[in-house]
C-alpha cells in the first residue's frame, strides 16, 4: 500500500470553536497552495502561511489560483470558500458553510415555518428601517405600505437633492442600456449588494432561499437582507452618480466601484453579520464576529489598511 503524504485529516474534536476563528480573509491576485496543515498565499511580495483551521471564511477575489490540495485541507477543517468579485461585491459561488453544525440554518427554518415567528422577524426587519416608529402591531400589508411610502420619499428627496429627474423604478433585464442612468446605477449597485449579502448568508450556514418578507425565490432571504441597506447606501449612490455622469462613462462599473468603497466606509460586511444574528435571535455565546482592520489617523477619520500611502 502506498504511503500517504502530508498531514493527517483533522479530527472534528481537534478543530477550534467557530467563535475562536478569524472570521473572514479576502485574497486576490495570488496563488494559494498547501504546506502540511497550513495554506500558503503567495504574490509578488512573498509568501504568507495561514493556519487554515483558525480561519472561518476564505473569500477568493479576482486573479486567484487555488490548488486541489489546498481545497482538500480547507474542506477537512470546515473552512468556507466563497468566490467573489473585487473586495467581495459580487457573489459567484460558494463551498461549504462556516460551521459543521446546522444550528443557524435550523433556527432560520424554525422561525420561517411558523406564521407568528415569521411575522415577528419581518417586523424586526421593518423596525430597523423605521427607527422612530413602533411597528410591533402592524400587519404585513401595513408594513409593506409603510415601506413603499418610505422608499418613494427617499427617491423624491434624492431626486431633488441631486437634480436628477425621477419617474419610477424601471429596468429591462434583457436590455440594461434601455434604462435611465439612475436606473442603470441602481440595478448595478443592487446586484453587487445582493452578492455581498449572499456570500455572508451562506458563510454563516443560513439558506439564501428561506425569506421572511420575500418568498418563492432561491434568493428570497438575500433580498430581505439587502433591502435593509438600500435607502442608506445604493439609492443615494445611484443618484450621486447619475448627477455627475459624463457621456461615454460606464455607469455600471462606477456603481460597482462606488458600492465597493461604501462597503468599506460603512463597515457594511460587519453590520450584515451582526444584523443577521440579531434577526435570527442567535445567543451571544454562539455568535460570530467579523474582524475589521483600519489604520488610525490623527488628523482625519481612520483610513483603509492594505494600501501603500508613500508620498510621491
Amino acid at each position: 500500500m502506498d504511503k500517504k503524504s502530508g498531514a493527517k485529516k483533522t479530527d472534528l474534536k481537534e478543530l477550534p470553536k467557530i467563535s475562536d476563528r478569524v472570521s473572514f480573509i479576502y485574497v486576490e491576485r495570488a496563488k494559494i497552495n498547501r504546506q502540511d496543515s497550513a495554506i500558503t498565499v503567495s504574490d509578488y511580495r512573498g509568501i504568507v502561511h495561514i493556519p487554515v483551521a483558525m480561519l472561518g471564511l476564505l473569500m477568493l477575489g479576482p486573479g486567484t489560483d487555488i490548488s486541489h490540495r489546498a481545497v482538500e485541507l480547507i474542506g477537512d477543517t470546515g473552512t468556507s470558500l466563497v468566490w467573489v468579485g473585487e473586495r467581495g461585491v459580487r457573489y459567484y459561488a460558494h463551498g461549504r458553510s462556516l460551521a459543521h453544525s446546522t444550528r443557524f440554518l435550523e433556527k432560520q427554518a424554525k422561525l420561517v415555518s411558523n406564521n407568528r415567528s415569521r411575522l415577528g422577524v419581518a417586523r424586526k426587519m421593518y423596525q430597523m428601517r423605521f427607527a422612530n416608529e413602533d411597528v410591533s402591531q402592524l400587519t404585513m400589508q401595513q408594513l409593506r405600505g409603510r415601506e413603499g411610502a418610505r422608499i418613494r420619499k427617499v427617491y423624491r428627496e434624492e431626486s431633488k437633492k441631486h437634480h436628477v429627474e425621477w419617474t419610477k423604478r424601471e429596468y429591462d433585464i434583457d436590455d440594461f442600456q434601455a434604462g435611465s442612468p439612475v436606473n442603470q446605477a441602481l440595478s448595478a449597485a443592487n446586484v453587487a449588494l445582493y452578492g455581498l449579502c449572499h456570500s455572508i448568508i451562506v458563510a454563516l450556514g443560513m439558506s439564501p432561499g428561506l425569506g421572511f418578507v420575500h418568498t418563492g425565490h432561491d434568493k428570497s432571504f438575500v433580498y430581505d437582507i439587502a433591502d435593509l441597506y438600500k435607502a442608506e447606501i445604493t439609492i443615494p449612490l445611484a443618484f450621486t452618480l447619475a448627477e455627475k455622469i459624463e457621456e461615454g462613462e460606464d455607469i455600471e462599473r462606477l456603481a460597482r466601484l462606488g458600492l465597493r468603497d461604501k462597503i468599506v466606509e460603512t463597515k457594511l460586511s460587519q453590520r450584515i453579520v451582526q444584523d443577521l444574528q440579531y434577526l435570527m435571535e442567535i445567543p451571544e455565546d454562539d455568535q460570530i464576529y467579523l474582524d475589521y482592520i483600519e489604520l488610525w489617523d490623527d488628523k482625519t477619520s481612520n483610513v483603509q489598511h492594505g494600501i501603500s500611502y508613500t508620498e510621491v
